[in-house]
């Protein structure tokens, strides 16, 4: 009976950690978006894992490369969270985006975790899903 109790402890705590870590990804996530909204590159850049950080150099040259090729990022009308995979040890984030013109948009968000904190280590945009009726 104890040993169940145990596993039972231990599956809850496993659960809270993986519910308060999409939490924190979807933080992440919400954050850099909110940057890019309130047109602040520079705080946008501090989400980004080094190695995006390292590509583009400055703040300035990540918020053009995000504007150019994401613009459903730069400026979401609505943003919702679909489930979060892990694949080969990455964290992968499904984002729907519907943009400012009403098409929906499937973005994975490939995570880092440095230092206890969630960065961005790049986003692709993948086939969005058909509308059901």
């Amino acid at each position: 009976m104890r040993a169940l109790v145990l596993a039972a402890v231990m599956a809850a705590g496993l659960a809270g950690q993986a519910v308060a870590q999409e939490g924190d990804i979807a933080a992440t996530i919400r954050g850099q978006m909110d940057a890019f909204l309130a047109e602040d590159p520079a705080r946008a850049f501090t989400y980004a894992s080094p190695g995006i950080q390292g590509l583009f150099g400055t703040p300035d040259n990540f918020a053009r490369m995000v504007r150019d090729g994401y613009p459903m990022v730069w400026r979401p009308d609505d943003v919702r969270f679909g489930p979060l995979r892990q694949v080969e040890g990455a964290q992968l984030q499904s984002v729907y985006v519907t943009d400012a013109d009403g098409r929906a948009h499937l973005l994975e968000y490939r995570m880092e975790q440095i230092d206890g904190r969630w960065r961005i280590a790049g986003v692709r945009l993948l086939q969005a899903p058909e509308a059901s009726v």
